[in-house]
């Protein structure tokens, strides 16, 4: 009975706490002042930042109409669920901090995954040491949150090389840093930690070498911005990424992609990925891929472009592999705000309404072209080049700084050889396809 009741008192006076912090703002104590913030999740700090924790996190509901070559007969199809649904819990002890966030959306099957889990030394400033689970920090659409990235999904040129933008559940080390007020760099090394049965992000298998050891990637990028304020940027980035798989038949090296449509993913019955670069049983054991990255903000309007080259060398007598993207995004914010950036990190972020009734709307329009050659040998069945692109335009309501509301409609052209990897049904043979995108966003 004591027990409850007094748990029942500490639940009153947290309640008690938090009510009170809505008038006072602050919470101060006979030690170092403590700052409770409740905009935008729950923060909790002291005043000489020694000392935090924030609960926070996002909701994103999509729905996706779409027909012609996203389908496996060319006829519509649509597909509603969660994109995501993360809580993020993070902070710092000192010269320490730590982050967690957890994805309970479904994401294709996969169901609840740690998005990331890392702890960081920050004692060496301007020098940040990070180990743990965490995406690699590779092209600047995937340095961008989710939360405020321009489109719905990020350029699907990033799916020529899946594995530098997922850490496929290893985990690895960063080191990363800015300086100068105009520079930020990274480098990390990251493991994967495939079995024998597991396969990469695109579904092409690969295993363990002899010995047992794992797949591990090197990855490097680098930005230079020489104008950095709340009304103007100018952002250059470069990228690397390599890695080995070590054997024959162990990585068969196949390209696909959903084209910016997540539902094509998400539906079962009638959409799949389009193969740009087929599973080859040889296999590659070489894996190269270099980035450009350029971006121009200036007041509401917005530039940027990147451009990706990933090079697989054949194991053995097998051909090589070459895949080359870009893409180019113009976007204005009908009302008058900028884009905020972030030095650190070497990337873009929210939209802030000015009016706070209004909220602020922003239109895009993107483009994407992919290409996938191969140097066929003699006999080898298939085509020496597929290519896809994609046009999408859309809109953002930030209807305030928790919601977001996104309308993107989106266009895709291929070519006839391409359309012929598919293994579709014959009166199936669409080489252009269009799609509907929707998102209700919600970040606490």
């Amino acid at each position: 009975m004591i027990r409850k009741h007094f748990a029942g008192f500490v639940a009153s006076a947290l309640a008690l706490a938090v009510s009170a912090q809505a008038f006072a703002g602050t919470v101060t104590t006979d030690g170092t002042d403590i700052v409770v913030k409740t905009k935008g999740g729950l923060e909790v700090f002291t005043t000489d930042k020694q000392y935090s924790f924030k609960l926070g996190g996002r909701i994103q509901a999509d729905f996706d109409q779409f027909d012609g070559f996203y389908t496996t007969n060319n006829d519509a199809a649509n597909e509603s669920y969660f994109r995501r649904a993360q809580l993020e819990f993070g902070g710092n002890y000192k010269d320490w901090r730590y982050q967690a966030n957890v994805d309970f959306a479904d994401k294709a099957g996969s169901n609840t995954k740690y998005d990331e889990v890392t702890i960081t030394y920050t004692g060496f400033a301007p020098i940040n040491i990070k180990v743990g689970r965490f995406d690699p920090d590779y092209a600047l659409e995937k340095a961008t949150s989710s939360k405020w990235v321009t489109t719905i999904e990020r350029s699907s040129v990033l799916d020529l090389a899946s594995w530098t933008t997922d850490s496929e559940e290893g985990i690895g080390i960063q080191v990363n840093g800015t300086t100068a007020g105009m520079f930020y760099g990274s480098a990390s090394v990251q493991q994967q930690d495939p079995s024998s049965s597991a396969t990469s992000s695109n579904g092409d298998n690969y295993l363990e070498d002899s010995d047992g050891k794992d797949v591990n990637s090197f990855f490097a990028r680098g930005v230079f911005a020489p104008i950095v304020s709340e009304t103007e940027v100018l952002h250059l980035g470069l990228d690397y990424a390599t890695r080995t798989y070590g054997g024959a038949g162990v990585y068969k090296g196949k390209i696909d992609t959903r084209l910016s449509v997540r539902g094509v993913s998400e539906n079962k019955v009638n959409s799949s990925k389009i193969v740009l670069g087929q599973s080859d049983s040889l296999g590659f054991d070489d894996d190269d891929v270099i980035g450009l990255e350029f971006a121009y903000m200036n007041g509401p309007m917005s530039v940027q472009s990147e451009y990706l080259k990933r090079s697989l060398s054949g194991t053995g007598s097998n051909a090589d592999r070459e895949a080359t993207g870009y893409n180019a995004l113009f976007a204005y914010t009908l009302t008058g705000e900028s884009r905020i950036y972030k030095l650190d990190g070497g990337k873009f972020d929210t939209i802030k309404p000015a009016d706070k009734a209004m909220g602020a709307w922003e239109v895009f329009y993107r483009y994407d072209n992919l290409k996938v050659e191969d140097d066929q040998n003699l006999g080898v069945a298939g085509i020496d080049e597929s290519t896809a692109q994609v046009h999408t335009i859309g809109t953002n309501w930030y209807v305030n700084e928790a919601v977001k509301l996104s309308l993107n409609y989106l266009m895709t052209t291929s070519d006839s050889d391409t359309v012929s990897l598919q293994g579709r049904p014959a009166d199936a043979t669409d080489d252009d396809g269009q799609a509907v995108s929707l998102r209700a966003q919600y970040v606490f």
